[in-house]
C-alpha cells in the first residue's frame, strides 16, 4: 500500500529555526519542499542568505576523521555545538602544525628523489662528481645520445676531434655519459656532438664523492627523511587517537548542526508585525500522516510555532512523494514496482499483486521440490543477512516452486519418489473438441492467465473511476465494455470446449457486438459522458476508418495477450524434460547413478532457467499486467535526513 502524505507548514521566528529544526523536526523523516516556490502567492517572501557558520569546522573534522581507520561510534553522551568546535579547533591546530612540518619533510624529500634519479643515470662514472663540476679550463657535458649515433660517433669521429667521452650507463637504447672539451673549442665540439643527437643533462651541484658513493649517501638520506615523515603521521593518529570518542562525538555534532543549518535553503523567511519587523520563517514538506500527527501535538508546546496541515492536497503546488508500506512477505517485490515506476499517489499500489501472481507463476514453470527448498534456503539465508531484495523474491519464488514440485511430482528431477498430486506436465493430455489432444498444462495456463488479464482490466476500471475518468472506464479496452467482451469470450469458450450448449443468438450478441460497438464509439461516447464537446478529428469518414483498424488491434491484442500465458505451460514442460536429460546423461535409466553428474546438472538447470524463467514471469508482469491498469509516474519519498 501508499502511505497516506499529509503537507505541513511550519512557521515561527527566525531566530529560533535552529532550535525548532534540531529539537523537534530532525526526529521524522521531513521531504522539505522549496517554501519560495510552494508559497508564490505569500508577499514580501525572500530566501535565507545567513552564511552557515558550521561548515569549516565540519570541513577540518572531516579531513582530521581520514587519519582514523575505526570511525564507528555510537554514544548517548551529549557535546554541544561550542564545545565540539572547540575541540575540532584544538585538534586541527595540533595537526595542522604536524602537517606542516611533514609537508616541509616532503618536499626534502622531493628534492633528494631528483637528486637521486639524476645521479643515478652516471653510476658508471668513477671520478668524483663535485670536482667535476668545478673544473675551470675543461669544459664537460653531461647527457645522453641515441645508441646508433654513439656507435657511429665512436667509430668515425671520435678520434678524429679533440674531446674525451666517459660512458657511463646505457638505458632504454640510449647512452649516458659525460664528454671533456678543452674551453678554447667548446662550441665546435658541441655542435658535432649535437649533430649526433646529444641531449644535455645540467647535474645541478651538491654531491659528493663519486655518481655510486652519492647515489647510497642519497638512499640514506632519503630513508632517513621516511622515517620521519612516518613518525609524524604516528604523532598526527596518537593526538586523535587520544581524543577519539571526544573526537568522533564532536563530528557527529557539528554534522548534524551542518544538516540542520542547511535547511535554510528550502525555507523562507517572512516579516510579520509591522510595528516590531520581526522577522518569521516558514519551513513546508510531506511527511506520512502518522508522523505529520506526532510533530504537530510536539510543536502545540510551542508557543510562537505554528504548525499547519494542508487538507485539500489539489492547492499545494509538489505532487505528493510515494512510500511503499508493505508487508515483511511482500516487501521484497517493492523492487519490480520501483524498476517499472513508482505509482501515482491516487493509484493502486500493485505490490501485493505482483507478488501473488510472480510467484505463483515462476512456481508453475519451475516446478520441483528439491530445487525450490534450495532456491527457497538459499534466498532466504542471502536476504536477512545481506538484505539482498532479489534474495527474498527467490525465497518467495522458491516457495511456490516446492508446492508445484509436490503437485507435479518431481524432486530434483527424479519423478520415480514421489506421487504427483495433480499431473505430470510432460504426459497429461486433455481433449478438447476440434483442437483434439492437447497438452493439460497448456489450457490451464491459458485459462488462468484470462482470468488474470480479467483481474486486471477491473482494477483498471476502478483506477480509471479513481482519477476521475468515467468514459475510459466504461468504453476502453480495458474498461467496462472490455471488460464484458472478454469475459464473454472466456465463458464462451469453456462452455464449448465442456460440451455444454452456448447462449443464444441475442445473448452473444449482447456479450460480443454490443461491447466492440461501444469500444469503437470510445473517443464521442467518452466526451459527452464526461460532458465535454464531441469533436471528431479529421472528420465522420477518417474517424470510421481509423476506428475499424484499432478495432481489429483490439481483437489481435486480446487473442496475442491470452497466447502469452502459454509460455508458462511450456517452461512447465521444459522444465520436466530438461531434468528427464539430466538424468539420462547421468545414467539414472540404467541403474548406475552418477551423483556427481546429477548435482551439477541441477545447478546448471537451476542457474539457466531459473534466470529465464525469472525474466519472462517478469515480462509478463510488465507487459499483460501492468500495461492494463498502471500508469506509474510518481516520486519517491526522499527525508531530507
Amino acid at each position: 500500500m501508499i502511505e497516506r502524505m499529509k503537507f505541513l507548514n511550519i512557521t515561527g521566528p527566525k531566530d529560533d529555526i535552529d532550535r525548532i529544526i534540531e529539537t523537534y523536526i530532525s526526529k521524522y523523516d521531513f521531504q522539505l519542499e522549496n517554501a519560495l516556490s510552494e508559497l508564490k502567492d505569500v508577499k514580501e517572501l525572500h530566501p535565507f542568505t545567513d552564511t552557515n557558520p558550521y561548515k569549516n569546522a565540519l570541513n577540518s573534522s572531516q579531513e582530521l576523521k581520514e587519519y582514523l581507520k575505526d570511525t564507528d561510534f555510537k554514544t548517548n553522551r551529549q557535546m554541544s555545538i561550542e564545545e565540539a568546535e572547540a575541540l575540532t579547533n584544538t585538534l586541527s591546530d595540533k595537526v595542522n602544525a604536524f602537517s606542516q612540518k611533514k609537508s616541509d619533510l616532503e618536499a626534502e624529500l622531493s628534492k633528494y628523489e631528483e637528486k637521486l634519479k639524476n645521479v643515478q643515470y652516471f653510476i658508471g662514472l668513477d671520478y668524483d662528481t663535485e670536482k667535476i663540476l668545478h673544473f675551470k679550463y675543461v669544459n664537460f657535458r653531461f647527457g645522453s645520445m641515441p645508441k646508433e649515433y654513439y656507435e657511429k660517433f665512436m667509430t668515425f669521429v671520435y678520434d678524429s676531434v679533440d674531446t674525451i667521452f666517459y660512458k657511463a650507463r646505457e638505458i632504454d637504447d640510449r647512452v649516458w655519459g659525460v664528454y671533456f672539451v678543452p674551453d678554447t673549442i667548446s662550441d665546435q665540439i658541441d655542435a658535432i656532438y649535437s649533430s649526433m643527437h646529444f641531449e644535455r643533462f645540467f647535474l645541478p651541484e651538491g654531491y659528493e664523492g663519486t655518481p655510486a658513493a652519492a647515489s647510497t649517501h642519497l638512499e640514506e638520506k632519503i630513508q632517513s627523511i621516511k622515517m620521519e615523515i612516518t613518525s609524524v603521521d604516528n604523532k598526527i593518529i596518537k593526538t586523535l587517537e587520544d581524543r577519539k570518542d571526544d573526537f568522533l562525538l564532536a563530528n557527529q555534532v557539528l554534522y548534524k548542526f551542518n544538516k540542520v543549518f542547511d535547511v535554510r535553503k528550502y525555507a523562507a523567511a517572512t516579516r510579520g508585525n509591522r510595528a516590531d519587523k520581526k522577522v518569521f520563517y516558514i519551513i513546508c514538506g510531506w511527511l506520512t500522516e502518522k508522523d505529520a500527527t506526532k510533530l504537530s501535538k510536539e510543536l502545540e508546546n510551542e508557543p510562537e510555532t505554528f504548525c499547519l496541515s494542508e487538507k485539500d492536497l489539489s492547492k499545494v503546488l509538489s505532487t505528493p512523494p510515494i512510500k511503499l508500506k508493505n508487508n515483511a512477505l511482500f516487501k521484497p517485490f517493492e523492487m519490480f514496482v520501483e524498476m517499472y515506476g513508482l505509482p501515482n499517489y491516487k493509484e493502486f499500489d500493485p505490490t501485493i499483486l505482483v507478488g501473488i501472481t510472480y510467484s505463483i507463476l515462476f512456481g508453475f514453470m519451475f516446478g520441483d521440490v528439491g530445487q525450490g527448498l534450495v532456491l527457497l534456503i538459499l534466498g532466504s539465508i542471502l536476504y536477512y543477512t545481506k538484505k539482498i531484495r532479489l534474495a527474498g523474491i527467490i525465497a518467495r519464488c522458491g516457495f511456490f516452486s516446492t508446492i508445484f514440485g509436490f503437485l507435479f511430482g518431481s524432486i530434483f528431477g527424479f519423478e520415480d519418489v514421489i506421487q504427483p498430486l495433480w499431473l505430470r506436465p510432460a504426459k497429461a493430455m486433455t481433449a478438447l473438441p476440434v483442437i483434439g489432444n492437447l497438452n493439460t498444462v497448456f489450457v490451464v495456463t491459458i485459462t488462468l492467465g484470462m482470468l488474470i488479464i480479467i483481474l486486471m482490466m477491473i482494477i483498471s476500471i476502478l483506477t480509471k473511476l479513481r482519477f476521475k475518468k468515467p468514459g475510459e472506464a466504461l468504453f476502453d479496452t480495458n474498461g467496462v465494455a472490455g471488460l464484458v467482451f472478454y469475459a464473454s469470450a472466456l465463458a464462451t469458450m469453456v462452455l464449448f470446449m465442456t460440451g455444454n450448449p452456448l447462449p443464444a443468438s441475442i445473448v452473444l450478441i449482447i456479450m460480443f457486438v454490443i461491447p466492440l460497438i461501444l469500444i469503437f464509439l470510445k473517443e464521442p461516447l467518452a466526451e459527452i459522458v464526461e460532458r465535454r464537446k464531441v469533436h471528431l478529428e479529421g472528420g465522420a469518414g477518417m474517424f470510421v476508418l481509423q476506428g475499424f483498424f484499432e478495432l481489429f488491434e483490439v481483437l489481435l491484442s486480446y487473442f496475442s495477450n491470452s497466447l502469452s500465458f502459454v509460455r508458462v505451460g511450456a517452461f512447465a514442460v521444459s522444465h520436466a524434460a530438461m531434468m528427464e536429460v539430466v538424468l539420462m546423461l547421468s545414467g539414472a535409466e540404467s541403474g548406475n547413478i552418477n551423483w556427481i553428474g546429477v548435482v551439477l546438472g541441477n545447478i546448471f538447470v537451476m542457474g539457466m532457467e531459473g534466470l529465464i524463467v525469472g525474466i519472462q514471469v517478469l515480462r509478463l508482469e510488465y507487459y499483460e499486467l501492468f500495461s492494463r491498469f498502471y500508469t506509474g509516474g510518481g516520486r519517491a519519498f526522499k527525508p531530507y535526513a
